[in-house]
């Protein structure tokens, strides 16, 4: 009998694919194609895109000036994301073929691709660049953690987190110690097979 979790499991799993085909669904709707990594716009979509685009200058005059304001702190961070990202790099490439995991592709997780869109102006675009590059260096950390994590200690925790990462329901329950050694060395080689 499978057991209910898993059932759980491949449940979200289908509901995830379901969801990636009708985001590639509404890419098509919208005349969006991706050809070698690239996105290629219909000349007639580029010419809808430039004609919706609001000047910068008039951007900023619709912006409230304590969020102006705000905009050092918020770039201020890019100092550490970059540090971040050179030392979870590090990390990984000398880490990882020790412990044999497979290393995360960073390519996986950080996209900028917004600044083809031209109904963003130039100030929009370059938010969109920082953002593109800040969340998908989170995931791409997390990711290398949660590898890390079920490598090292794949015990599920003894209260209930929010946004736990996907390799969590494989983690072997808090206080089980029975099968404290087998699961250890299933999460250990479930991880090299991926």
């Amino acid at each position: 009998m499978p057991d209910r979790i898993e059932t759980l499991r491949d449940r979200i799993r289908d509901l995830q694919r379901q969801m990636d085909e009708e985001w590639e669904a509404r890419r098509a709707a919208l005349r969006i194609h991706v050809e070698r990594g690239r996105v290629r716009f219909e000349d007639e979509v580029r010419r809808r895109h430039r004609a919706a685009r609001i000047r910068w200058r008039d951007f900023l005059a619709q912006t409230r000036p304590l969020v102006v304001l705000t905009a050092p702190v918020i770039y201020g961070l890019i100092v550490p994301l970059v540090l971040l990202d050179i030392a979870v790099n590090l990390y990984q490439l000398i880490c990882f073929p020790v412990y044999g995991i497979p290393r995360v592709p960073r390519r996986d997780f950080i996209a900028i691709d917004r600044h083809h869109l031209a109904y963003l102006n130039a100030l929009q675009k370059l938010n969109c660049v920082y953002c593109g590059y800040a969340n998908g260096l989170i995931a791409y950390v997390r990711e290398v953690a949660s590898r890390t994590e079920a490598y090292w200690c794949p015990i599920k925790h003894a209260r209930r987190l929010r946004g736990t990462h996907e390799r969590y329901a494989d983690f072997m329950d808090y206080g089980d110690e029975d099968r404290f050694v087998e699961k250890w060395a299933e999460s250990r080689a479930r991880l090299r097979q991926e």
